[in-house]
């Protein structure tokens, strides 16, 4: 069963105090709090996806080259005042701002 946020309804039509509360999905949503009988309202979460996903395994993925370029990916690394060479993928070996990405160097 999920688990459902509800908040009561201020007089001036702000959000007071928060519960949560473990209702089928087929429930009608609460209209009042099931203590105190004051009105309240649904508040809309995000999701929670679980899985691996971390700070530190995202750089990890990111600084795997070899995998970008598997995956088709183009990482350029910055390697001076605008100057970046490329580490991974398609594209040119070098960008520098002395010398802009042309179409044709894309291909």
């Amino acid at each position: 069963m999920p688990i459902y946020v509800y908040e009561v309804i201020q007089p001036d039509g702000e959000g007071g105090e928060q519960f949560e509360l473990f209702q089928q999905f087929s429930d009608a949503p609460l209209t009042e709090h099931p203590e105190t009988g004051e009105p309240v309202r649904r508040v809309i979460q995000p999701p929670f996806i679980g899985g691996s996903w971390s700070d530190s395994a995202m750089q990890k993925n990111v600084s795997d080259d070899k995998k970008l370029d598997r995956l088709g990916f183009t990482k350029y690394v910055k390697a001076g005042d605008g100057f970046y060479e490329k580490r991974a993928g398609k594209g040119p070996d070098v960008i520098s701002k002395d010398k802009p990405i042309q179409p044709k160097d894309l291909k």
